[in-house]
């Protein structure tokens, strides 16, 4: 437990900081994804789109982590805040008479700006609470719960708050409206963020030593990287995009209400997994169990994942002789309970990281964590719009199930890895 200003002052602050970004980050997805789906942009030229963002994350983490050793975890978050800043003023620049290659560029380089933005301010929150949390009676567990689940139900607010928005007052307006609220937030935490947020490496850190030499970091990494490819090869492009489709009339009218129902619904899936998060030490049995049963019940829950989307898949691929409707319903109560398992498993993977890294290279150990989740982010955005177009929405889903048991079976080779 870290000395100086009050840990739960400190972690307070943090967080703080941490849910303004991730609502501008869930706003700012949205805004982009339906802003050129209405374009007539194509479910690959969409998946493009967040690619660099995606990819500027693999490189953030393992720098972010040395930045923290080298200069603090305060620095580190407040970099986050203002690329932010610049990412959502440059993006208020489009111009919509750009060809559709200049759109795509641009906006390319716009999200890999945010896409470093968001991992220097997640590796920050994150690490902070390793540092922060008192020690015993489960107290990292649930910190780091409060911490992962509040951020996601901020985060789907966003979804919503974005779509509804684009509908409203049009992207140029929104865009620029979040930089400004941003702008004010990134003041107050400069002014109550508490003096000595630890982090910093009492001698210089060197930028060899990103891997951790720990098996078992590694091997939860690896986990990481199928479980969010999992989620992202539906959640990305292919679900959204199938709504909208549907939902849509075609009229401007029938657009803007379309808007609303996809954001309210991807709003919903976050704020529920942001929710179930937060539970999560209950709901595997209390926040105080061991480190070898935490692992054991990361395994079970992994498990539990792969037959939703493999059902959801062939569910999709009957329907298209069977009408849309019929689908909807059964995509929305699916994705529900996916979202249900898949907040756990996430949950658990948050909890292990900083219980299985070394506090002295604990940002180093985190941003290799965050590197694969970002990889697996990416590779899940590709495949949701290449799985889409070549395939439509059950090749999408298949895809997710092949991800998942991916992560089922790196999570379960765990236990028999050593330290």
């Amino acid at each position: 437990m870290v000395k100086g200003p009050s840990p739960l002052r400190a972690y307070a602050a943090v967080t703080a900081a941490y849910w303004a970004f991730m609502l501008s980050d869930g706003a700012l997805r949205m805004l982009v994804l339906l802003h050129f789906n209405q374009l007539g942009f194509s479910p690959i030229q969409l998946a493009w789109l967040f690619v660099l963002y995606e990819v500027a994350g693999i490189i953030t983490n393992l720098g972010a982590g040395w930045l923290a050793a080298r200069f603090g975890l305060a620095s580190t978050l407040y970099a986050g805040l203002s690329l932010q800043i610049l990412a959502l003023l440059a993006l208020a620049q489009l111009d919509p008479a750009w060809g559709i290659t200049a759109s795509v560029a641009f906006v390319m380089a716009v999200q890999g700006l945010s896409g470093v933005a968001k991992d220097l301010a997640k590796m920050s929150s994150k690490s902070a609470v390793k540092l922060l949390a008192p020690n015993g009676n489960g107290a990292l567990f649930r910190w780091v719960a409060v911490l992962t689940g509040s951020k996601n139900a901020v985060k789907g607010f966003g979804f919503f708050l974005g779509a509804a928005l684009l509908g409203l007052a049009g992207f140029r307006s929104t865009v620029l409206a979040m930089a400004v609220i941003l702008a004010a937030i990134l003041i107050a935490v400069l002014l109550f963020l508490p003096a000595g947020l630890p982090g910093r490496a009492k001698s210089a850190e060197k930028w060899s030593g990103w891997r951790s030499a720990d098996r078992r970091v590694n091997q939860l990494s690896l986990a990481r990287f199928f479980l969010f490819g999992a989620r992202d090869t539906w959640f990305v492009v292919g679900l959204p995009i199938y709504f909208s489709t549907i939902l849509s009339d075609g009229t401007v009218e029938g657009r803007r209400e379309a808007f609303f129902l996809v954001g309210g619904f991807m709003a919903l899936w976050i704020i529920a997994y942001g929710l179930v998060q937060s539970l999560a030490p209950r709901i595997l049995g209390g926040a105080d169990q061991s480190l070898a049963q935490t692992i054991e019940n990361a395994g079970s829950w992994a498990t539990r994942l792969v037959p939703i989307p493999v059902v959801l898949a062939l569910a999709a691929l009957i329907a298209w002789t069977s009408g849309p409707l019929w689908l909807t319903l059964v995509l929305i109560v699916g994705l529900l309970i996916f979202g249900f398992v898949f907040a756990v498993n996430s949950a658990v993977h948050s909890y292990l990281i900083l219980a299985l890294g070394k506090r002295e290279r604990i940002t180093r150990d985190v941003g290799f964590y965050y590197m694969a989740n970002a990889a697996g982010r990416l590779i899940g955005t590709l495949l949701s719009g290449v799985s889409y177009q070549a395939g439509g929405l059950p090749l999408c889903l298949a895809a997710a199930g092949a991800m998942a048991l991916g992560s089922a079976f790196t999570i379960r080779r765990l236990r028999g890895v050593g330290a």
